[in-house]
């Protein structure tokens, strides 16, 4: 890359470059003052600060919709996974209930769902007791900064 970098080139961005930035004007003379060279700098770091907020935006925004339109495809395929788990067990309840009374058939399905819900729901549970909500190596990393810290003091 032989240009240097200027995010007012960014098309994403452009729209954040305010007009009269210190990007699209010539730079400051030689005999500028300090206090026009510390505004300046600080407009162009605020410009740049925007331009970069503006770029995060952008890009946060797309990864946002491609994130949206794959949850509703696992939503579309949950609903699809239940109706198919409804008419497998219809297809074995009707089965059963060729070798025996309907209502047999249809209360041995409902406690085969029962069983496999009873089994999710303990496991589910188990997982869930084990899980830690402490960061435990945040809070270590936090208490060694904290010793660094006072080691530091005059």
């Amino acid at each position: 890359m032989t240009e240097p970098y200027t995010p007012a080139g960014d098309s994403r961005v452009q729209a954040a470059v305010p007009a009269g930035s210190s990007y699209n004007d010539a730079s400051l003379g030689a005999d500028a003052s300090l206090g026009e060279i510390v505004s300046r700098l600080t407009t162009d770091v605020g410009t740049l600060t925007r331009q970069e907020l503006a770029l995060a935006k952008a890009e946060l925004q797309a990864e946002a919709k491609q994130a949206g339109k794959g949850a509703g495809m696992l939503g579309g395929a949950a609903v699809a996974g239940w109706m198919l788990a409804l008419f497998v067990s219809l297809t074995v309840m009707w089965a059963l209930g060729e070798a025996m009374h309907l209502a047999w058939a249809a209360l041995i399905v409902a406690v085969i769902w029962g069983v496999i819900a009873a089994v999710l729901g303990a496991s589910g549970r188990k997982a869930l007791k084990d899980v830690n909500p402490k960061p435990e190596q945040t809070v270590e990393t936090l208490k060694e900064d904290a010793q660094w810290l006072k080691t530091r003091k005059p």
